[in-house]
């Protein structure tokens, strides 16, 4: 069965969409807060309004919606399922000399959009612009998840980490042609780019991800629970408080997106400043801030990551996609070990890290790159975009 073609794309949105987000900045009905200038109770008050005041009398739509549409981007539907993406070509050196580009996947999480690659873009791509190798450009596909973003609207159930692996080898091979091409991806994105090291390792030359778990992270009888999903990768370490520590930063949303994401989404779709909070707490806790969100992230990089889930309508999908990878939980294609056959590299910041010995990914993994990084939290390429580009290039080159 042939493929639909990627038809080109533009972000476009209404100016009404916009007056009407300004018209709800403007009229907050403010939950009260104290004692919470350490954020121990949730998002702070006081920097939240900070953030709107600016969102609402500085923050430029249309300049970032500029910068986005500078770039080549498609939507194409898969299985019924609209995929948005872009395609930028990796910058071939002169003709007859060195390597042509090879195709790299990069693939975010939540709350991360397709934006979040911005500042690797240009060094993957052109390498030469940026005071690289030639041979190491890549032909970069940065496409966003089903029900993310611009991949919307989303009205198929069960559509996870693991289906999301299937798609895009679609995406990849039927659609834009690359027999064989080279994956990366963090958060879910790490997932999935393991599923196509797992079911697909004759599709991929390599993959490469920041942060690790094991594929059945989240089948277990409680995939809600973080406590329940870190047995997997504890190993019986016993580092009791580290492990709780990591817990606390990732349990409130884990638990509500896979037992109540319609509940929560009927809140963040009717307030940009509830989806806001959301949202601004995790950006804060998960990146390498030191408490100070804006030491990784600029007001202007906040908003835009809150506007691509509020003007696309897509909070309540994005997080469905957890619900969906409990309700749906993986199965392996086979048993042999590795259990992810392809060439695998791994990048670690020590602030995202979870606890416990890293041993296990020498044999759960065909591991063939390993580095952790002091500095670095989980948004990886927003907050170290040369680390990550020297890693992905260091690691590529392993399996040209």
């Amino acid at each position: 069965m042939s493929q639909p073609k990627p038809q080109p794309f533009r972000i476009e949105i209404p100016d009404s969409k916009l007056h009407d987000l300004r018209r709800r900045l403007a009229h907050v009905h403010w939950a009260p807060d104290f004692a919470n200038d350490d954020w121990r109770y949730g998002t702070n008050g006081a920097y939240l309004r900070e953030l709107v005041a600016y969102w609402h009398d500085a923050y430029d739509w249309r300049a970032q919606e500029k910068a986005m549409n500078a770039f080549p981007q498609f939507k194409v539907e898969i299985d019924g399922i609209p995929i948005h993406f872009l395609h930028v070509k990796g910058k071939s050196p002169a003709k007859g000399k060195g390597r042509r580009p090879r195709p790299l996947l990069l693939t975010h999480g939540w709350p991360w959009t397709f934006w979040d690659f911005r500042k690797v873009i240009g060094p993957l791509s052109d390498p030469a612009a940026h005071g690289g190798d030639p041979d190491d450009a890549f032909d970069l596909v940065i496409p966003s998840l089903p029900g993310f973003g611009f991949s919307t609207p989303l009205r198929t159930t069960g559509i996870n980490w693991w289906r999301t692996a299937d798609l895009w080898t679609v995406l990849m091979r039927d659609v834009l042609g690359y027999e064989k091409f080279c994956a990366h991806g963090g958060d879910w994105g790490a997932l999935v780019t393991l599923q196509l090291g797992h079911r697909y390792p004759d599709r991929v030359h390599g993959v490469h991800i920041t942060g690790t778990a094991p594929l059945e992270f989240f089948s277990g009888d409680r995939p809600w629970s973080i406590a329940a999903s870190l047995d997997t990768i504890s190993k019986g370490t016993g580092e009791k408080d580290a492990l709780l520590a990591w817990e606390r930063k990732f349990a409130s949303h884990v638990a509500v997106h896979h037992l109540d994401p319609q509940t929560l989404a009927f809140a963040m779709h009717d307030s940009p400043i509830g989806l806001c909070a959301w949202i601004l707490e995790r950006r804060r806790a998960w990146g390498d801030t030191g408490g100070d969100v804006e030491s990784r992230f600029s007001k202007d990089d906040l908003l835009t990551t809150m506007m691509i889930y509020w003007l696309t309508d897509s909070f309540v999908t994005s997080v469905r996609y957890y619900a969906e990878a409990g309700r749906n939980p993986w199965k392996p294609d086979h048993g042999n070990v590795p259990v992810v056959s392809a060439p695998t590299g791994i990048t670690l910041f020590k602030p995202d890290m979870a606890p416990g010995d890293m041993g296990w990914t020498e044999t759960y993994y065909n591991r063939v790159f390993f580095k952790v990084h002091e500095k670095g939290g989980h948004f990886a390429p927003a907050e170290e975009p040369d680390v990550l580009v020297a890693d992905i290039r260091e690691m590529f080159a392993k399996v040209r």
